[in-house]
């Protein structure tokens, strides 16, 4: 993992110290909150519906056992003993009291942790596969670059005040677990047919009102010209993108209303600019940030384990959990565990303060000290023995986080929505859990299979319901809560944006449409091995339809 130099701790903890002046301000009057607003977002500070809300920067979604024991002393001691594990890897605190951030602050940069960045038309933390440095299908580790990025982008003084937000992911693998198409630039790592390391880029994704897949606009970028071409991109965005219009402000419009030929034109030109610069990556510094990421001290073991299939004998439920909730590693005798928070009836992406500890413990004594944060709101333990996974598992079952739901149709995303978002027009959570209350028989989840549900609470997508096999998407109609539902899409290497199949439902009917769509899944599937995407894209939306919409119910 990346550790902090000199200078990262002193302007952390510098930046803690201006904060805490300027909140002293705000809580005596001296700062309007008008005022205090945009000093609020470049710390992370959100005014949510009931409260202040802070979110801290998990960067590409690594954390080691002592910052994940920070994340559950923070929820301990300063909000209502939980944390909310985003889509962006980040967390979240509801409940902080604004006096008290400071202080928040103060801790988290004791463990080499932070808020900058978090929020505001800046480009926000950079996220990466969940399974970097453990993947078996990985090319290299992604995190190097992410990490170059983050170092690059922070504070940088050109791209602190964009159009809007911007957001960056970066991928190892040829199959992506980062949704890496739907972020404004997206960047693969690859290797050429001399087995030299570059990017494969992809720039103009995005969700929202307006859901867009990526355009490729390099297939092939040497990896010492990451941060050049990035940079131009930037600066094609922050001239052309528009300013007037906070709705049509992301870099994907700019994509779309330019062209992406046209708008290669003019980031090549800004790239040949500047590439030869001190952007340029010597790569001496690439491989200096990439020891930082060195793998772990594995032993050498043999690829399959007595031990673990004696206790899979033993144990059905835990057998069941190691099928849908462990990974394959890349070392033989090593696994990756999937901690899914989606618990039934569970807030998708919530862990208590208890149960935090449980998996800092876990991370630092069965997975090398390391642990990760999903986009898709679950942790990781990335290196764990397979040897150990009867041990972990009993330690989860115990804290009631042993959920073999993984990729199933409970482990759902599912954005904060009403109950907390300002921005929100209904309520996520609710119907999360109501949906996995109706579908929580393993057996029932297990005869559908893969299937990835995603529910917004408002046009913004935090829950990335474009890219769900199956979207819920909450919106007020007349003073009431009704539910919008796409099928078909996807957020991995075969990107796809779900198309809308009809009129909304109300809360109290979305559940029983959700479990006519899977019925009907079920009936026209070819096989047991057919998952619902790909029936879906054999026979389009018009089954799924008709079931939802009866001739009665449309006459």
């Amino acid at each position: 993992m990346y550790r902090y130099d000199q200078f990262d701790q002193e302007f952390v903890s510098a930046r803690v110290a201006q904060f805490r002046e300027q909140v002293q301000r705000r809580v005596s009057g001296e700062l309007s909150e008008d005022n205090f607003k945009p000093i609020r977002l470049q710390n992370g500070v959100y005014l949510q519906l009931h409260a202040y809300m802070l979110r801290v920067a998990v960067p590409y979604g690594t954390l080691n056992s002592a910052q994940m024991r920070m994340l559950g002393h923070i929820a301990r001691k300063y909000d209502r003993n939980y944390g909310h594990f985003t889509t962006r890897q980040n967390i979240q605190f509801n409940w902080p009291k604004l006096e008290d951030i400071p202080d928040i602050l103060e801790d988290l940069a004791s463990v080499e942790m932070h808020a900058i960045q978090t929020s505001g038309n800046c480009i926000r933390n950079v996220s990466a596969d969940h399974f970097a440095g453990a993947a078996a299908d990985e090319v290299a580790d992604p995190r190097p670059y992410a990490e170059i990025l983050r170092q690059w982008s922070t504070i940088h003084p050109e791209f602190l005040f964009l159009p809007r937000k911007f957001k960056i992911a970066v991928i190892g693998s040829p199959n992506d677990r980062a949704a890496m198409q739907f972020h404004d630039i997206g960047l693969e790592v690859r290797k050429n047919d001399a087995g030299e390391l570059g990017l494969r880029v992809y720039v103009g994704g995005g969700l929202g009102r307006t859901p867009m897949i990526g355009k490729l606009v390099r297939d092939w970028l040497p990896e010492e010209d990451m941060l050049s071409y990035c940079e131009a991109i930037l600066r094609v965005y922050n001239l052309y993108g528009r300013r007037d219009n906070k709705y049509k402000a992301r870099i994907k419009i700019l994509v779309h209303e330019t062209g992406i030929d046209e708008l290669r034109k003019d980031i090549d030109a800004e790239f040949e600019r500047i590439k030869d610069s001190v952007l340029k990556l010597p790569d001496e510094d690439v491989r200096a940030i990439e020891s930082y990421f060195a793998a772990p001290d594995f032993e050498s073991l043999p690829s399959t384990s007595e031990t673990l299939e004696a206790a899979k004998i033993a144990d059905p439920s835990f057998a069941r959990w190691v099928n849908q909730n462990v990974s394959e590693h890349r070392e033989n005798g090593y696994g990756i565990v999937t901690i899914a928070l989606k618990g039934t009836g569970e807030a998708p992406g919530d862990a208590t303060s208890e149960q935090i500890d449980v998996m800092a413990g876990l991370g630092e004594k069965y997975s090398f000290d390391e642990l990760r944060v999903s986009h898709i709101q679950n942790v990781i333990l990335p290196h764990v023995k397979l040897d150990d996974l009867k041990t972990v598992y009993d330690a989860l079952l115990a804290n009631g986080m042993a959920s073999a739901n993984a990729d199933l149709i409970t482990d759902i995303i599912a954005c904060p929505g009403l109950d907390y978002c300002a921005l929100a027009t209904a309520r996520s959570i609710p119907v999360a859990q109501d949906i996995g209350e109706r579908f929580a028989d393993l057996d029932k989840q297990n005869e559908i299979g893969e299937l990835k549900l995603k529910i917004s609470g408002c046009i913004n997508a935090c829950g990335h319901h474009h890219a769900g096999h199956i979207g819920i998407l909450g919106v007020e109609k007349r003073g009431e809560e009704l539910y919008q539902v796409t099928l078909g899409g996807s957020g991995d290497e075969n990107a796809a944006i779900g198309e809308i199949v009809g009129r909304g439902f109300a809360s109290d009917e979305i559940t029983d449409a959700i479990e006519t769509i899977v019925n009907v899944y079920l009936t026209k599937r070819l096989s047991d091995d057919e998952i619902f995407l790909e029936t879906y894209r054999r026979l389009g939306a018009q089954p799924f339809k008709e079931a939802l919409y009866p001739a009665k119910d449309a006459a």
